[in-house]
């Protein structure tokens, strides 16, 4: 079944690696791994892992862009095993400091002048 598009912001493709932590409503950490973006804007990312991550687990995101890492927190929206075997998982940034934000802003308007 294919997704419909519900975002407000277009999304760039962008590979890049990150760590996640998932938790849940009570703030226990359940499991943590790593993946990759495979796009991204500034309300959330197209996220690939290994493992699924369940809808009902907030994930906690340390991103590395060019060379900072910002980190920030994020529901998990959808996900789905992707046509690689991998899953793919819709995260919808929720809470992030004015410094992940504004390296978020900066790597997302250049992909505008870019792209």
């Amino acid at each position: 079944m294919e997704e419909k598009d519900k975002r407000r912001q277009k999304r760039y493709e962008s590979t890049n690696l990150l760590s996640y932590v998932c938790i849940d409503s009570e703030g226990r950490q359940w499991k943590q791994g790593m993946g990759r973006t495979l796009n991204i804007n500034e309300t959330g990312i197209k996220l690939e892992t290994h493992e699924p991550i369940e809808t009902e687990y907030v994930v906690l995101l340390s991103l590395g862009i060019g060379e900072q890492v910002m980190d920030v927190k994020g529901e998990v929206i959808y996900c789905n095993r992707g046509e690689s075997g991998r899953f793919e998982s819709g995260i919808e940034f929720c809470a992030m400091d004015e410094d992940s934000f504004a390296i978020l802003k900066k790597f997302v308007q250049e992909f505008n002048k870019n792209y």
